[in-house]
């Protein structure tokens, strides 16, 4: 063979190998998926409900879209039409769990407590976080009858100032009169500054927890963040809040504790009860246990993808809690944080990583490979395809998104996939 068709053939191959580097390369960073907003969906709620803010939100296999509400978020001038007489058209509150089709009509509801989180199997069962006389847990509900049908072990007591959520009162419901609304908790002129005395008790009261249920605590302690199925594992995942949150796995027939851990894959016994590591500042470095509001979701390739929305980041481990990498997203958000709910793009490989954001009221669109941000949809607002308070998300078996909004928002939105 000549030099030339030497040259010409070690080209030839040089170029070819380019193609399918720059090839491979653009299906890794290939554009994020457009959507529109669907400002029909969903229909007037009936018989004068207003939603409540919306802290669970799932697809069940028909495509049809559970909602789990805080009914307890409304407060006395939304609730007039609950008095006898009532004072206005408006409005009653609605049951926790509300059933909404495609085309955004409720097709059924149940009103079991408020709560956080929640997942639905291929059978139709919900298993819902609540809390029930301020104990968080995952229970077992058949959407049909409401009837609770089992539950995870638990702790009988919460962390001290664990509770029932940012707006539950105190007292039974009382037609007419709610709560303090939905952002009442998060206002810092609404909380009471503890006296150095109450400061310390509290702080003496933790330890004793701490040293009674230890992180290697085999149950549910404190709230429930997030509960995921896997199905073909015949696992369920819960994420509970204590000691900034953990990663708790359950046996999904028998609710039988399996395995579980935290930040960075630490085992449970490797979790710290000082808080010191669990300080966090946006743009700062990030701490070594999860600072707070754990949300999480499994691929398909079985990688588990943990949220920790108060750290601006995403742990990625392996099912058994090997820790594989991190990402961070939006670091300079403080207050709430960036990392809400997580969940994928419908294709095959899930490509991407759907990540709701309640601070900056966007969706952020990331690589699932690394993380990197290819888009973004939503900003703050009232409007249609706006968020205020983007809480939950949701993906059907067409890529279409759903969300579900606190604070203002109270609400829940769909996103049509743009061809």
């Amino acid at each position: 063979m000549s030099r030339y068709r030497k040259l010409m053939v070690f080209g030839g191959a040089v170029g070819l190998c380019l193609l399918v580097l720059f090839a491979a390369r653009g299906a890794r960073t290939q554009n994020a998926p457009k959507f529109k907003v669907d400002a029909d969906w969903p229909k007037p709620l009936p018989n004068k409900w207003k939603m409540g803010g919306v802290t669970g939100l799932a697809v069940d296999k028909d495509d049809n879209v559970w909602v789990h509400d805080r009914p307890n978020d409304l407060t006395d001038i939304e609730l007039e039409a609950e008095l006898t007489p009532p004072i206005a058209d408006c409005c009653v509150r609605p049951p926790s769990m509300i059933h909404i089709d495609k085309d955004g009509n409720v097709i059924g509801s149940f009103d079991p407590p408020q709560g956080h989180g929640m997942a639905v199997d291929s059978k139709g069962f919900i298993y819902l976080g609540n809390t029930v006389s301020g104990i968080g847990n995952v229970r077992k509900y058949d959407p049909k009858s409401g009837a609770m049908l089992a539950e995870l072990p638990h702790t009988p007591e919460m962390p001290p100032g664990g509770g029932g959520g940012d707006a539950a009162p105190s007292d039974p419901r009382v037609p007419g009169h709610g709560s303090n609304g939905p952002v009442f908790g998060f206002l810092p002129a609404a909380r009471p500054k503890p006296t150095p005395e109450q400061r310390a008790a509290r702080e003496a009261a933790t330890a004793a927890f701490r040293q009674k249920y230890p992180p290697t605590t085999p149950m549910i302690v404190g709230g429930i963040e997030e509960v995921r199925l896997d199905e073909p594992a015949h696992e369920l995942y819960a994420a509970d809040n204590y000691l900034g949150g953990r990663v708790m796995v359950f046996d999904m027939d028998t609710f039988q504790f399996k395995r579980g851990w935290g930040a960075y894959g630490h085992k449970l016994s490797e979790i710290t009860t000082d808080d010191k590591d669990r300080a966090y500042v946006p743009n700062g470095p990030e701490p070594k246990e999860f600072r707070g509001h754990l949300t999480l979701n499994v691929s398909h390739d079985g990688m588990v993808y943990a949220a920790d929305r108060m750290a601006n980041r995403i742990d990625v481990t392996k099912k058994d809690g090997t820790f594989v990498k991190e990402f961070v997203l939006a670091p300079w958000t403080g207050v709430g944080g960036s990392t809400g709910g997580v969940m994928f793009s419908p294709d095959k490989q899930q490509l991407f990583l759907y990540i709701s954001d309640l601070t900056n009221n966007h969706i952020w669109f990331l690589n699932r490979e690394d993380g990197k941000v290819v888009g973004q949809m939503g900003s703050m607002g009232e409007n249609a395809g706006q968020f205020y308070g983007l809480h939950m998300i949701s993906v059907d078996s067409k890529g279409v998104i759903y969300t579900g909004e606190v604070f203002g928002g109270e609400r829940v939105q769909k996103f049509v996939p743009m061809k």
